[in-house]
C-alpha cells in the first residue's frame, strides 16, 4: 500500500518532467526553423546581389562623355594630322579618311628586333572582337590577324609609335591609345561595357574598358549603336 502510495505521489513531478521535456523538443524544433529561414533570406539577398551587379539584371549607366576621348591627340595628332574629333558617326567620310591615315601605317612601316617584340606584346593584348572576331589583332609572330580596317588602324598606330617614338610612350600608354581609338570605332558598345564595369567596381581606364583584359565581361546586355568607320 505504501508503495502504490509513493507511484501515485511521483505521478505529478513524472508530469512535469516530461512536460519541460517535450517543451525543450518544441524549443529545438523551433530554433532550427528559425536558423533554415535566416539561411535561405541570405541566400536570397547574396543573389539577388549577384543579378543587381552585373550578371544581368539593372546595372545603371555611363554617358558617352565619359569615356570617348576629344581633341587631337598629344605628340602624335599633329604629327598625322587627326584628332579623336574625326572618328564620329555623323560625318563617315572625315572618319574613314582619318582612319585610313592610321592604316596605311600598318603596310608602311616594318619593324625588327626589340621593336618587334615590344609590338608583339602590345599587339596580343587587344583585339577588334566586334568587328572580326579575332582573339588580337595579330598573331603571336606579330602578322595580322584580322584584315578589319579598324584593326589595320590600331596596328599601324603601335607600329608609328614604337618606331617614331619609342621613349615617349610606354607599353601600356601605347596600348591605352590603341584603346582610345577602339572605343571612338565601336562607342555604343563600350559604353555598355563601362556600365558593367563600374557596376563591378572595376576602374574604367582605356586598358580595362577596350584591350583583352575584361573581354567579354559585357555580354548579355543590350548596347546601342554600331560601328564608326568600315570593317
Amino acid at each position: 500500500m505504501k508503495k502504490e502510495t509513493k507511484v501515485v505521489e511521483e505521478i505529478p513531478e513524472m508530469i512535469e518532467k516530461e512536460t519541460k521535456k517535450i517543451g525543450k523538443e518544441i524549443d529545438k524544433e523551433f530554433v532550427a526553423q528559425i536558423v533554415i529561414i535566416a539561411v535561405l533570406a541570405l541566400l536570397l539577398v547574396y543573389n539577388f546581389g549577384k543579378l543587381s551587379g552585373g550578371g544581368g539584371g539593372a546595372i545603371g549607366t555611363v554617358s558617352a562623355s565619359e569615356i570617348i576621348p576629344t581633341g587631337m591627340p598629344e605628340i602624335y595628332g599633329k604629327e598625322l594630322g587627326i584628332s579623336y574629333d574625326d572618328i564620329s558617326p555623323s560625318d563617315p567620310r572625315k572618319a574613314d579618311a582619318s582612319i585610313g591615315v592610321l592604316a596605311d601605317l600598318d603596310t608602311s612601316i616594318t619593324l625588327t628586333g626589340d621593336d618587334l617584340q615590344r609590338y608583339i606584346i602590345i599587339g596580343l593584348q587587344i583585339s577588334c572582337e566586334y568587328c572580326c572576331g579575332a582573339e588580337s589583332i595579330i598573331f603571336s609572330n606579330g602578322q595580322a590577324a584580322c584584315g578589319c580596317a579598324h584593326s589595320y588602324a590600331m596596328r599601324g598606330l603601335a607600329k608609328y609609335l614604337i618606331k617614331n617614338h619609342p621613349n615617349e610612350f610606354s607599353d601600356d600608354e601605347i596600348l591605352e591609345e590603341l584603346g582610345k581609338w577602339k572605343v571612338l570605332f565601336f562607342p555604343g558598345i563600350h559604353q555598355t561595357k563601362a556600365a558593367v564595369l563600374k557596376s563591378q567596381g572595376i576602374e574604367i581606364n582605356y586598358i580595362n574598358l577596350a584591350s583583352n583584359k575584361y573581354r567579354g565581361i559585357e555580354k548579355g546586355q543590350q548596347a546601342s549603336g554600331g560601328m564608326v568607320g568600315g570593317c
